[in-house]
């Protein structure tokens, strides 16, 4: 297969990143080179710890780097242990997990693989920008030595999910948010708009957990957690597949509608965090997506899990 995307997975797992971690493992038009850890859903240690308990699940050794532990310029990020649990894994207890970190942090490892890999590399971010902002910061050639970044952030015409104005992930970094947007570099935006119509239910974690009893049984496992406070918060019967919307966009934009905007990101009052178009904010115009065969994305990502187990 020719079209392979190999990837580098940011993320701070988090429910639904686990979901994207085994769709990028278990994807066969992805390769996974490597993941770099990020606040978010957690803690950074958390999620480093999380990320390689998945990959000792599936017996992958691959790079891991630990990112960032707070957002670049405010203090008022806090985990989200309401949707994902304390632990990142709804009511599964933590166990020990072995792997080392590598010796860069996750910035420092960006830039050096996408230099080692000019074109090659497709960054997929599923929590908090700040690992692309401070690499950009730290070398801006990533942007030209990258092949593209795919971002599950925002929403473009949709409201919120943390506050009616602001998407979880630029919400937690507005400040990052606003520097990958205004990089001049390819960044497809994976946000609400999309990911919200993809909703995954009780009877489709039951058929994961049917298809790969041990992979799939975990995701059943930690779906129930995620889906109470779906029901319980947000009134409905099923999840939002969103960090595995985005893994699938990676190698898959064929299955979302795209429009090109240039994106700016508000820093102050209350629609902080807020994505919106804006004529003046520099950068390459981000490619946003704005419509999703949201059945062939489901139904995808469920038979993923068939190379499992």
């Amino acid at each position: 297969m020719t079209d392979i995307q190999k990837i580098i997975l940011d993320t701070d797992p988090g429910i639904d990143d686990a979901m994207a971690v085994f769709q990028a493992i278990g994807d066969p038009k992805i390769d996974l080179v490597g993941i770099t850890t990020i606040f978010g859903n957690v803690t950074v240690d958390i999620a480093t710890r999380n990320a390689f308990r998945l990959c000792n699940m599936v017996g992958w050794e691959i790079p891991v780097a630990r990112g960032a532990e707070q957002p670049l310029e405010w203090q008022g990020f806090s985990p989200s242990s309401h949707v994902h649990g304390d632990q990142g894994f709804g009511d599964i207890p933590p166990i020990p997990v072995s792997g080392t970190v590598i010796k860069m942090p996750a910035d420092v490892y960006l830039v050096d693989i996408c230099a080692k890999n000019p074109g090659e590399i497709t960054i997929c971010a599923v929590g908090p920008l700040t690992n692309l902002a401070l690499a950009l910061r730290r070398d801006p050639v990533i942007a030209k030595n990258v092949k593209r970044v795919v971002v599950m952030a925002g929403a473009f015409r949709a409201e919120g999910n943390i506050t009616k104005f602001a998407e979880a992930n630029t919400y937690n970094d507005p400040h990052a948010a606003a520097a990958v947007f205004a990089a001049d570099w390819e960044v497809i935006m994976v946000g609400l708009d999309v990911t919200d119509q993809i909703l995954c239910t009780e009877k489709d974690f039951a058929e994961i957990a049917r298809i790969a009893p041990n992979k799939g049984g975990f995701i059943q496992d930690m779906s129930h957690f995620y889906l109470e406070f779906y029901r319980s918060v947000e009134k409905l019967d099923g999840c939002s597949l969103h960090d595995p919307a985005a893994v699938i966009a990676c190698a898959y934009p064929e299955w979302f509608t795209m429009v090109d905007a240039k994106i700016g990101v508000v820093l102050q009052g209350e629609e902080w965090g807020n994505t919106i178009e804006s004529k003046t904010a520099s950068g390459t115009p981000t490619r946003v997506c704005t419509g999703v065969l949201s059945d062939i994305v489901k139904r995808h990502f469920i038979n993923t899990f068939r190379i499992f187990d």
